[in-house]
């Protein structure tokens, strides 16, 4: 063939480097082409990235497996850390989105190094410290406890066995000053002292370890075995108490013994067993005759225990915080007469609040004068009545000339009796003719106080 002459065309394309054939020799195809070969080039890095990663924590394993001292597992601890380092900047394949199970081989890997770190703090120690730990919460049972009389036996020959073995143990002598709480959990105090001043180290002392801890173990049960104040029953505890020492051999026929009992300390005026019982009774109908008791006695030493128990907005104990009669109360109270949510509720404390008597509750009070409740406005009145303050004079005239309840103008009618001041017995007894008996009655009562007040004074002038 000349050179001026054209190849020829014998219909064949030209192969790519792979020997396949090109489609076309357009951009775009060779574009397309190269993006294959990256791809193909990232998955084989990938795939080698999660082979070395799988390889390493296989050395590790065998490492972990056969070390046998504290730097050994060092070392193995070390070498973890990095191949975690390695998974987290390690190009692992992502899970397929679409598959609702599809493996996702880092979460995979991160598994595995948590189950070796797992198995590597298995295999560490056991160290001194950990028998001082254990020591230190034995003490803390020792003293926190409260203990019965067989338990305080039974705590003492538990702490000097375990005293007599570490001893041994340590080559020591270690003694308790006395059988008691304190005396003895100084002795451990001492145990640990000695512990901590040797130094014991993992490897070279691991059989006088394993003896403290197995002694440490021994005193935890021997405490935890003891008996305890709480192992008691309600009546155990009761009788430990001297709760029913009261009781006679006629008084314990009656059932249940408890409330003789009770009833027994609030005819000698003593609120203390009673609130013991109060506290301890699991019985709802235990609890609301101690409350009841309480509440006659009106005693101060009930106090915390009631105003506790008002908290939770119950009645009872709002009754008893009113027969004692302390002014702390009325912070918790006068937030319970607010509003039109619980008219039950407010008529007991309004009844409260007058018992306590404090002139400080004298405006919180008469704004109760309106409320919807026709109850809660008769106990506001009579409330006024016994806190006595002059400044209820003219809301409760109102209430006597503009009410439409004849049991609230009556409560008004009294309140201004109890009042007793001329301008409040005057306000009553303008009312003689009022359509309730009862309100009449009051207003009778005020004129006769009036008169007998200005027969006093006019003697007195004589």
């Amino acid at each position: 063939m000349s050179d001026g002459d054209e190849p020829a065309d014998d219909g064949e394309q030209p192969a790519d480097e792979d020997g396949g054939e090109l489609e076309a020799r357009t951009p775009e195809a060779l574009d397309e082409r190269l993006d294959e070969i990256e791809a193909e080039l990232d998955e084989a890095e990938t795939e080698a990235d999660l082979d070395s990663v799988e390889s390493d924590l296989d050395e590790v394993e065998a490492e972990l497996d056969e070390a046998e001292t504290e730097a050994d597992l060092d070392s193995v601890e070390s070498d973890l850390d990095e191949v975690e380092a390695e998974i987290e900047a390690a190009d692992l394949p992502e899970p397929d989105e679409d598959e609702e199970d599809a493996d996702d081989p880092r979460e995979e890997l991160e598994s595995r190094v948590t189950e070796l770190r797992d198995a590597l703090d298995d295999q560490r120690g056991p160290y001194a410290e950990d028998a001082v730990e254990e020591i230190e919460g034995a003490k803390s049972t020792l003293t926190e406890t409260r203990w019965t009389e067989q338990g305080e036996d039974e705590i003492a020959d538990t702490v000097h066995s375990f005293l007599d073995s570490v001893g041994e143990t340590l080559d020591e002598e270690f003694t308790a000053a006395n059988d008691e709480s304190e005396g003895l959990a100084a002795a451990l105090d001492d145990v640990i002292a000695v512990i901590e001043e040797r130094a014991l180290d993992p490897d070279d002392d691991a059989e006088t370890v394993a003896e403290l801890i197995e002694a440490a173990d021994e005193l935890t049960t021997g405490l935890d075995d003891a008996e305890e104040w709480d192992d008691l029953s309600v009546r155990e505890k009761l009788t430990v108490e001297g709760f029913y020492d009261v009781l006679t051999p006629e008084t314990r026929k009656d059932f249940p013994p408890e409330w003789n009992a009770i009833k027994i300390y609030e005819e000698q005026g003593d609120p203390d067993p009673i609130l013991r019982g109060l506290d301890m009774f699991g019985s709802e109908f235990m609890e609301e005759h101690c409350i009841e008791s309480l509440k006659r006695m009106g005693a101060p030493e009930a106090y915390d225990v009631m105003e506790e128990r008002a908290q939770k907005r119950n009645k009872p104990p709002i009754e008893v915080l009113g027969k004692i009669g302390d002014d702390r109360a009325l912070d918790t109270l006068h937030e319970y007469i607010e509003g039109e949510s619980d008219p039950a509720l407010q008529k007991v404390t309004i009844k409260a609040i007058g018992e306590i008597g404090s002139t400080e509750s004298t405006q919180a009070v008469a704004d109760r004068l309106v409320a919807d409740n026709e109850t809660v406005r008769s106990n506001a009145a009579r409330a006024l009545g016994l806190i006595g303050d002059t400044r209820a004079i003219a809301p409760l005239a109102d209430v006597l000339s503009d009410d439409d309840s004849n049991a609230v103008r009556a409560s008004a009618a009294w309140a201004l009796n109890q009042i007793g001041t001329e301008n409040a017995l005057d306000a009553a007894r303008e009312h003689a003719d009022d359509r309730s008996f009862l309100v009449q009655s009051e207003a009778e009562k005020a004129d006769h106080a009036l008169a007998d007040e200005n027969g006093d004074a006019a003697e007195t002038t004589a």
